[in-house]
């Protein structure tokens, strides 16, 4: 429901629990003129007193609800679109950490990466045609490292990086980045875990600070459960 919907709604529920207050106020003043002339036994009509006050406690109940429903719409708002994020992951570019499909839970204010963080970028490519796509890597390297490819194994500030949890050999992809490539301020490197072939760095550049939308938290499987 958008805001404007949720505004409206709620104007349209008070004024017509005013209209209702007015009518029983009428109708209490009308009950009170007349007489109760009934045989011993009969029910005895309820008060217009009583009968307002019912009125009352049942409208207050409606403006709470409304109330508790709009907190939490907010809530979740500024839960899911300022703090964390959700997505899934695009391709197997992570593979085995994670894999194609899977959910994402990512922090939206930690810009700030680190070395072996997983992020999640909206970068465009040289063939999205300047449509920005979603990419889910890991940082190798951040601003002021040197990166470079050596026998098919990465190198940053002129050391082999050795990396736990990498299966697959690391080729540099020629023709598309040239390399030793030193970052700028704001920028980080990343690879993908599935090395082969992975879209990544190598072939979509580095990544400015404004184009990362989180640090990923953690996954849920979505695939072979």
């Amino acid at each position: 429901m958008r805001w404007k919907d949720l505004g409206w709604f709620l104007c349209v529920v008070v004024k017509g629990a005013n209209m209702e207050r007015e009518t029983v106020k009428h109708g209490a003043s009308a009950d009170a003129r007349e007489k109760s002339v009934g045989a011993a036994g009969a029910s005895v009509p309820e008060s217009p007193v009583a009968t307002l006050a019912k009125s009352e406690k049942s409208v207050k109940r409606y403006q709470w609800i409304i109330v508790r429903a709009i907190v939490v719409i907010a809530v979740i708002w500024v839960l899911f679109f300022q703090i964390v994020g959700l997505t899934h992951m695009p391709s197997g570019d992570m593979y085995p950490r994670v894999d194609a499909g899977d959910l994402v839970l990512f922090y939206r204010l930690d810009t700030d990466v680190r070395a072996r963080d997983v992020i999640v970028i909206e970068k465009t490519t040289p063939d999205s045609g300047g449509e920005k796509q979603l990419f889910i890597s890991r940082v190798v390297a951040k601003e002021g490292d040197s990166v470079d490819f050596k026998n098919n194994q990465l190198v940053v500030n002129g050391n082999a990086v050795i990396e736990d949890g990498i299966f697959f050999s690391t080729p540099m992809f020629e023709g598309l980045t040239s390399y030793p490539l030193t970052l700028g301020p704001g920028q980080c490197f990343v690879l993908g875990d599935k090395r082969e072939e992975a879209v990544d760095s190598r072939y979509f550049g580095v990544v400015e600070r404004d184009e990362i939308k989180g640090t990923v938290i953690t996954i849920m499987r979505r695939n072979a459960i």
